[in-house]
C-alpha cells in the first residue's frame, strides 16, 4: 500500500529554534491540527481547503536524498495526527536521516517512542495564554529523555510563571532540556531573560525564532 501524505508545504532551511537552531534541515509540514492556538503562524496549513502536495515515502525520500541535508523535521499542524506516521518516520529513520517530530502536546507519544527508529521530539507546552492549556498531556514527560525537549511558547509574564511551575513540577530540567519561546510581537525577550535572572531560573534557555530574524515574520517555506 502507497500511503499517500499531505504535504502542506516542504523547503529546505535552518531549523529556527530547538537544539538545531542554526542547522540545515529538510521540512516536511503537514496539514491538519487538532488545536487553534490565538498566536499561531501557520494556522493556513490547518484549512480544511489548504492545497497539499500528495506524496508516498518513497517520493519523500528521493527529494531528501536530492537535498542533501542529514535533518528532517516533520512540523504542521500536528504531524502526529497524520495517518500512518509511524511508517514515514520508520522509512527515514531507516534511510539514515535524524528526524525530530515537532508536536503540540496533545498527542501522546508512547507508540512513537516505541518504534525502532525513535525520533527525537519537541514537544510544546501549551501556556494559559494560547487558550489550549487544557489539551495538553504531561503524561508524556515521563517518556522524554535527554535528547528530546519541551518548549513553552509564552506570550506574557503569566506565561511564564505557569512555565516555571510545571518545569519545577515534572522535573522537566533533569529529563530534558526546556525552552522558553516568545510570541513573537506579544513579549519582549528581554522580558523573560529579566524573568529568569529575577527567579534565578537555571538549566532553562530562551530562544528566539531565527528564521522570522532573516526572513519577513510571516514568509513561507522558511
Amino acid at each position: 500500500m502507497n500511503v499517500i501524505y499531505p504535504l502542506a508545504e516542504k523547503f529546505i532551511s535552518i531549523n529556527g529554534e530547538g537544539p538545531k537552531a542554526g542547522m540545515m534541515a529538510a521540512f516536511l509540514r503537514m496539514k491538519g491540527c487538532n488545536l487553534s492556538c490565538n498566536y499561531c503562524d501557520t494556522s493556513w496549513a490547518n484549512e480544511s481547503d489548504c492545497p497539499t502536495e500528495p506524496l508516498t515515502a518513497r517520493e519523500i525520500l528521493h527529494w531528501l536524498k536530492e537535498s542533501g541535508t542529514v535533518n528532517v523535521t516533520l512540523t504542521g499542524g500536528e504531524p502526529l495526527l497524520i495517518p500512518h506516521v509511524s511508517e514515514l518516520i520508520e522509512a527515514l529513520g531507516e534511510a539514515g536521516f535524524a528526524v525530530e517530530i515537532e508536536t503540540n502536546g496533545s498527542v501522546p507519544l508512547a507508540p512513537f517512542c516505541e518504534l525502532s527508529h525513535r525520533p527525537v521530539f519537541t514537544m510544546d507546552y501549551k501556556c494559559p495564554d494560547s487558550g489550549m492549556e487544557d489539551y495538553m498531556r504531561p503524561d508524556n514527560f515521563s517518556l522524554l529523555t535527554k535528547d528530546d525537549s519541551v518548549k513553552f511558547v509564552v506570550s506574557s509574564e503569566n506565561d511564564l510563571a505557569r512555565a516555571e511551575e510545571i518545569t519545577a513540577g515534572y522535573h522537566l530540567t533533569e529529563r530534558c532540556r526546556v525552552y522558553l519561546s516568545a510570541v513573537f510581537g506579544r513579549i519582549e525577550p528581554r522580558t523573560i531573560t529579566e524573568y529568569m535572572i529575577h527567579h534565578q531560573w537555571n538549566d532553562v534557555r530562551l530562544q528566539l525564532q531565527m528564521h522570522k530574524f532573516i526572513w519577513p515574520p510571516q514568509q513561507r517555506g522558511v
